[in-house]
């Protein structure tokens, strides 16, 4: 059953891939789905029986991958817990994702490719999942990172999308070639790369020094801030950030695919995945909280000005990433799993709604030229409420279990350390910005009135097939609508039916193992005995912010514009994203350039090409043009220099040929 789940998707990839332009769109859709549905179903089973009826650990191994001296790779499916919940995550998602891109994708002339990238974008992120050694999870780790590209530049006709796919993936290396030096370390410390050898060494390797960089540092501290810099490119963390709001150039159910499911969640899986190294290197999990504090602050500052709908959904994702790192960075490996859990469906829902919304206005994506819309398409006007309730953290909510008890988390951390209470801080202000933000969304394309179309500078007013978009607004066909209706459930009630297995009493039954936490990690313990101000801290935080949002875009209209011509300098300043684009393009991208251009130029046209084969040829062609003068074709001419031959061997044999 387990190797289904994970082959299923690669089946769907191959059949679309290889023959979807002799089966056509239609059987290409068709097929890719219902296998992601069969998978869907397989892993909710495997959910059940091993969450639920505590089925034991297993790990098939399907092949020896490669064995060189004392590294053994094999190809093995670790199934535990942590990987149900994964599966469960992954399929679900893609599953529901691939049956709205039938609607949502019909008019494309290209959709067995884009199914076939979105199977083989899930089979590679399953394979990390179920990998039960490093090396089989950097191999899914790369594969997320391929098929992100291929669908984010999915629409390679235009220059924004390939500039696009290729910042994903450039800004992504930086993080992998940190994850690899880490799985480097590793093996270096432990002689394996197998999880259960790594874990049985890691409490051996705690306080081990080792010389590194002209430095002598602590062996697994070093480890776990390699690792983490992988899972920072991957789950677009502070400074490896700015290839995530870029993605949204690709069709908006890949946006979904890879913000709720896919990708992204990926550093948080691995972080947890390898929370019994991280337990050891307290230094490290410090850098974690600090570095998720500040990006949950830092996006939800850029996500109250943006006004692509998409963009304002993809920075509240980049936030939510920072409030599980905090939760990871706390010893909260279970809470930030818990939150993963719920805002797959509250992100996966808030995105495709937007898909839904974007269909409606026949492709326009700014807010701005939007208003009103809840009249045109109500269910999708109720479907984007709920996410918004969710991803705020409205009581009963699923947001409301797992986000609040991340910040009662900080705050019970912060009693006996500093990182604790800034993670504590950053995460209940950006609660509020992030109530503020989704209301913004939320009043501004359905409440008011639609202003005439006019194209932002900074907006992308042509989203996916590049139509006009003059016609009444319309609600979407049923096939898109159906996904949203189902994530609604999980937006709704994720949290409140598995609250108490993620993070409460039935926690040890629950993980039994498959999360790791240090006899001294009594986190989900304190976390219930906070004061009531930090308890209801978030609520109060969520309810200032849908004031805020309502007296600003539906009780005084106008207010925004206002507060924006009184401050200027920080508008422009959120508005360009803290400026980190131009910055790393002042810092990286131009100097890259000009030493790229000083090679290629200079290096290889002049010196090597110049003095080399050019070189060496251009004086060739110089000599035989020389030479070929003498073919001047008349008959006195090649009789005089033959008797010029005859008169110089005369003269050799006369003088130089006789002794």
């Amino acid at each position: 059953m387990y190797q289904a789940i994970v082959f299923l998707p690669l089946l769907g990839f191959l059949i679309a891939g290889l023959f979807g332009r002799q089966l056509g769109a239609r059987p290409s859709e068709l097929v890719t789905t219902s296998l992601l549905f069969i998978a869907a179903a397989l892993a909710w089973s495997t959910f059940i029986s091993v969450g639920y009826n505590h089925a034991p650990l297993n790990v098939p191994v399907l092949a020896n991958w490669m064995t060189s001296g004392t590294l053994k790779v094999d190809w093995a499916l670790r199934v535990d817990t942590l990987t149900s919940v994964m599966l469960v995550v992954v399929t679900s998602v893609s599953a529901l994702v691939h049956l709205y891109s039938i609607g949502y994708m019909h008019e494309d002339p290209a959709r067995p490719r884009f199914f076939a990238y979105l199977s083989l974008f899930t089979f590679t992120m399953l394979m990390l999942v179920t990998s039960d050694n490093l090396v089989q999870m950097f191999f899914g780790w790369e594969g997320v990172g391929l098929a992100s590209y291929l669908l984010i530049g999915f629409w390679y006709q235009k220059p924004s999308a390939n500039a696009a796919a290729m910042k994903a993936f450039v800004v992504n290396r930086v993080g992998d070639f940190g994850f690899a030096l880490g799985i480097f370390m590793i093996f270096s410390l432990t002689g394996s790369v197998t999880l259960d050898q790594i874990f049985a060494a890691a409490p051996g390797l705690a306080g081990k020094p080792i010389h590194a960089f002209g430095l002598e540092m602590d062996a697994l501290t070093l480890t776990c801030l390699l690792l983490f810099m992988g899972a920072m490119g991957k789950s677009a963390q502070f400074l490896l950030h700015t290839w995530l709001p870029d993605a949204m150039e690709g069709p908006t159910p890949v946006s979904a695919l890879i913000h709720a499911a896919t990708m992204v969640t990926a550093g948080i899986f691995m972080v947890a995945r390898l929370s019994p190294i991280f337990e050891y290197a307290p230094a490290a999990l410090t850098v974690v909280t600090i570095v998720g504090a500040i990006t949950a602050f830092f996006a939800a500052t850029v996500g109250l000005v943006q006004n692509d709908i998409k963009r304002v959904i993809a920075y509240s994702t980049c936030s939510q990433l920072g409030y599980m790192f905090v939760a990871l960075g706390v010893g909260g490996y279970s809470l930030a799993i818990f939150h993963l859990f719920t805002h797959a469906f509250f992100k996966a829902l808030l995105f495709l709604g937007a898909g839904s919304v974007i269909h409606a206005m026949h492709h326009e994506q700014d807010m701005r030229n939007m208003g009103g819309l809840r009249k045109d398409i109500p269910f999708t006007f109720w479907m984007m409420t709920i996410g918004t309730l969710a991803l705020t953290g409205f009581p009963f909510t699923a947001g409301y279990y797992s986000k609040d008890a991340i910040i009662e988390a900080a705050y019970a951390a912060g009693t006996h350390s500093a990182a604790g209470t800034f993670g504590f801080f950053m995460t209940l202000i950006a609660a509020g910005l992030t109530s503020f933000y989704s209301w913004r969304l939320v009043f501004m394309t359905f409440f008011g009135e639609r202003a005439h179309a006019h194209h932002g500078h900074d907006a992308h007013a042509h989203d996916d097939h590049g139509h006009g978009h003059d016609h009444k607004p319309h609600e979407s066909p049923l096939v898109m609508l159906i996904p949203l209706a189902v994530l609604s459930v999980g937006a709704l009630f994720a949290g409140i039916a598995f609250s108490g297995h993620f993070i409460g009493h039935e926690y040890d039954a629950f993980w039994r193992g498959a999360i790791f936490t240090g006899k001294d990690n009594h986190i989900l313990h304190a976390m219930h005995e906070v004061p009531a101000s930090a308890q209801y801290g978030a609520t109060v935080m969520m309810i200032l912010g849908f004031v805020g949002a309502l007296y600003v875009y539906v009780i005084a209209p106008g207010t925004a514009q206002r507060i924006a011509g009184a401050n200027p300098m920080l508008y422009k300043f959120l508005l360009n994203k803290w400026y980190f684009d131009e910055l790393y393009d002042f810092l990286f991208v131009r100097p890259s350039m000009w030493i790229g251009r000083l090679f290629w130029k200079w290096g290889d046209g002049r010196i090597i090409d110049g003095l080399g084969p050019d070189g060496i040829s251009a004086r060739v062609i110089d000599v035989t043009n020389r030479v070929v003068k003498l073919q001047t074709g008349y008959v006195y001419h090649y009789a005089f220099a033959m008797l010029i031959g005859v008169a110089a061997i005369i003269t050799w044999y006369l003088v130089g040929g006789v002794h």
